[in-house]
């Protein structure tokens, strides 16, 4: 108990200190004024002028101390709001795009970019835009360009009917309320078009790193990611499309989830793809997924063979008007 007593009164007397500092206007303002009022009681001849200037002195000190206290409440109310803008910031994380917006995004995000990650269901905008425009920009530049695909596994059959099945229950109808023929023999040809024409580009293109992943899991949504944003769509360009900013911690998030999504799924070894001319054949196509462990159903022809290769290499973007 002896022993404390000394190490509480410090403790005290610190606190007494510190808190004599933060209040250093408040403790001149009452130091003099109780000095000159106790001087001004005792000697009847104390000088006015003195008091005066005392008082002065004191309402100064005053003045001085609640020009303070006002800056520390500036200060505050600025760093609630920088706070809270930073909070709406963050709530705003996803900005919605419509109509023409979708494919001003998708322009503006393969501009410069060194990468680009998909995720859907057959890859049918990535043949006919994505893939050839970033190619041909990559080019233009003299750089490398990665990219990784994650679509349908073309010889799964039930995904591809689940997939055709959700295209045909919420595809958009087109003019003359016609739906889209969508079936598990078209799903597969798409998907098999998307591996044939990522080893077509890769061997164009030495500074082209492309991985193909198969999935077989039917996608509702569409994620394509570049160096700057995430853009996700649908099926139904009339539908809000979302994107998202590099730098947002939604986009870091979808990094690692597209990641994992890509370890879950079969990766093909394009490596091993067997040459293919700038214009190739039935038997070339055949030769090159067969290697590639994906070979084509018995009952495909070669006028099946030849419908997947125009798909690949002549695509036509589906949402064109």
């Amino acid at each position: 108990m002896t022993r404390n007593a000394p190490q509480t009164s410090g403790r005290r007397l610190e606190d007494r200190i510190a808190w004599a500092v933060r209040n250093a206007d408040g403790v001149v303002a009452i130091g003099v004024a109780l000095v000159i009022g106790v001087l001004d009681v005792l000697d009847e001849n104390f000088d006015n002028n003195i008091v005066s200037g005392a008082t002065l002195l004191v309402l100064a000190a005053l003045v001085y101390g609640s020009l303070t206290e006002r800056r520390r409440r500036v200060a505050d109310i600025r760093g609630a709001t920088e706070g809270t803008s930073r909070a709406i910031e963050d709530l705003a994380m996803v900005r919605t795009l419509s109509g023409p917006e979708v494919a001003v995004a998708h322009e503006k995000a393969r501009r410069n970019t060194a990468r680009w990650v998909f995720k859907g269901g057959t890859g049918t905008y990535l043949r006919a835009v994505t893939l050839p425009e970033c190619v041909e920009e990559a080019k233009r530049q003299r750089r490398s360009l990665s990219m990784k695909i994650d679509i349908l596994n073309p010889a799964d059959d039930r995904v591809c009917a689940a997939y055709a099945r959700f295209r045909r229950t919420f595809g958009h109808r087109g003019e003359g309320g016609a739906l889209p023929e969508w079936t598990a023999e078209r799903t597969s040809k798409e998907s098999y078009a998307t591996v044939l024409a990522a080893a077509w580009y890769r061997q164009r293109l030495d500074t082209l790193e492309i991985d193909v992943h198969l999935s077989s899991v039917a996608p509702t949504l569409r994620f394509d990611l570049s160096d700057t944003c995430l853009i996700i769509t649908q099926d139904d360009p009339r539908r809000v499309s979302l994107y998202v900013e590099r730098g947002r911690p939604l986009y870091d998030y979808y990094v690692t989830e597209l990641h994992q999504s890509r370890e879950q799924a079969v990766k093909l070894d394009l490596r091993e793809a067997t040459p293919l001319s700038d214009e190739p054949t039935v038997d070339e196509a055949g030769r090159l997924l067969d290697r590639l462990g994906l070979p084509l159903p018995t009952s495909f022809t070669d006028r099946d063979v030849g419908d997947i290769i125009d798909r690949a290499l002549k695509a036509e973007d589906p949402y064109r008007r």
